[in-house]
């Protein structure tokens, strides 16, 4: 083998030695001792046979295509059906599925979908499994003939209603998206909500729809709300069970501590068809809630439209007169279901609210609550008593409203 400077390695014994000179006129010699030619093998092919070992999980999903732990849904969602198995097991464990139930998963027309189910062995658990069914398909199911149904969405949600018994549960994962968001309807009731890789939510029919009569004046609107953002509720800060000094409210070390509804769901906002804020203040106080909203609410790159009333509270004569510029009424005349609402409101036009069942219309509300401790630590009979502010953020929080106590 020829090497720099014209040399060449000479054999002696089993060590290969490379004579390099330092300079032309130099009598000095550097001897760099190489390896045995087989042990280099040796650890050459150690090496390879370590990487290819450590390759081979990437290899066989490149094979399979998708593992069966996860696959792409119809709403490019990443499923883990893993999760699946958990989920049937913990709902026979509550009794919400039982042996001898007839069971059916309603599921996209996937390949991917096909090939994972029946490498679970949902089959064999005693699931039908329903593909990407056709009006014929659909027909061929007989009414109210199931005890049992999964789907990963309800985008057809007549023909599950439909196929289902008086009795029977309906299991889905709920989204965050409000275009595939979960919405309840009132001849069914929520008896399941638990949170693996993703939210589940069951619910149990309770009768027919053409049987329920509603009124559009009366029903209740907290019916119809996001399950997905009710079960993030949960994470919004604790109610202050002492009332705080204004000083401690307004500084930056309790706004710190406010969780808002778009980081908690993880939403961009940019799904809903408009985003609406709503300051109400009571005889025309200005509690500087837009000003604050503008400068601290994550509307996440978003245009929200601001909307400002003012209400005159009742006098104590005559509180059986409707409040003038009604909240109630203004919210059925300007906002949807589909739209984001955050409102800012005293707790006077939220007891309101709630008795014209229009709080739901909102997903996020700043509660304020003029207590009798609320000025400088001395008591002010004239106001309510704190525990009764505590107890009305309760109430609301209980209905799915992602609620904030407001002090500034």
């Amino acid at each position: 083998m020829e090497l720099a400077g014209g040399y060449k390695a000479k054999e002696q014994g089993k060590v290969k030695h490379c004579h390099l000179r330092a300079g032309l006129d130099s009598a000095e010699i550097l001897v760099i001792k190489l390896p045995d030619s087989k042990l280099l093998r040796t650890i050459s092919r150690s090496v390879f046979l370590a990487l290819v070992i450590l390759t081979l999980p990437c290899i066989g999903s490149i094979l399979r295509g998708l593992g069966v732990s996860e696959l792409e849904t119809s709403r490019s969602e990443i499923f883990n059906f893993e999760q699946l198995g958990l989920l049937f097991r913990d709902l026979a464990g509550e009794g919400l599925r039982r042996n001898g139930d007839r069971s059916l998963i309603v599921s996209p027309g996937n390949v991917g979908m096909i090939h994972t189910l029946s490498s679970l062995n949902i089959d064999g658990n005693g699931f039908d499994i329903a593909i990407d069914l056709d009006l014929e398909q659909k027909s061929s199911f007989k009414d109210e003939s199931l005890d049992f149904v999964f789907a990963f969405d309800l985008a057809d949600v007549k023909f599950v209603d439909r196929i289902l018994k008086v009795g029977g549960i309906v299991a889905v994962p709920l989204s965050n998206d409000p275009s595939n968001a979960f919405r309840k309807k009132p001849n069914y009731k929520i008896v399941y909500l638990r949170r693996y890789s993703s939210t589940f939510v069951a619910i149990r029919k309770t009768g027919r729809a053409d049987e329920l009569l509603v009124n559009p004046e009366s029903r209740q609107l907290c019916q119809f709300g996001s399950e997905a953002k009710e079960a993030v509720v949960k994470g919004i800060e604790d109610v202050l069970l002492e009332p705080p000094r204004r000083a401690l409210a307004k500084s930056n070390e309790y706004l710190k501590k406010t969780k808002f509804l778009p980081d908690l769901l993880g939403n961009s906002l940019e799904n809903y068809k408009r985003r609406v804020f709503v300051n109400v203040d009571l005889n025309g106080e200005n509690s500087g809630a837009i000003e604050w909203f503008h400068q601290n609410y994550p509307k996440k790159n978003t245009e929200f439209e601001v909307h400002d009333l003012e209400v005159e509270a009742e006098e104590e004569e005559a509180s059986s007169k409707p409040l003038q510029n009604d909240v109630s009424d203004w919210l059925k005349e300007n906002v949807k279901e589909e739209d984001y609402v955050v409102m800012k409101a005293e707790a006077e036009v939220v007891v309101e609210m709630m008795k014209k069942s229009t709080i739901c219309l909102v997903d996020e509300l700043f509660l304020e609550c003029n207590n009798e401790w609320w000025q400088n630590g001395k008591s002010d009979n004239s106001k309510r008593a704190y525990w009764e502010c505590i107890a009305l953020y309760g109430k609301v929080k209980d209905l799915g409203v992602a609620v904030h106590q407001w002090f500034l």
